[in-house]
């Protein structure tokens, strides 16, 4: 099964990896983010991630709950 890539378009030159997870309404605030990548398996680009801080930049890909993410600009 083919998984969809969701675009997320950001302003900004990069966006934290807890922002991601809040708007793709994973979490509702920052605060829960280490919580939920200590109990998830979070991908960037391939890798393992639970650095909440971990600055995405556009073409970046992220799997998290069986979804795709990409950041645009």
């Amino acid at each position: 099964m083919n998984k969809k890539t969701i675009k997320i378009r950001i302003k900004t030159n990069y966006v934290q990896l807890q922002q991601l997870l809040k708007l793709a309404d994973l979490i509702d605030s920052g605060g829960q983010a280490k919580i939920y990548l200590n109990e998830n398996k979070v991908l960037v680009n391939g890798e393992l991630e639970n650095r909440r801080g971990r600055k995405l930049y556009p073409k970046d890909i992220i799997e998290v709950s069986g979804n795709l993410f990409e950041i645009s600009k």
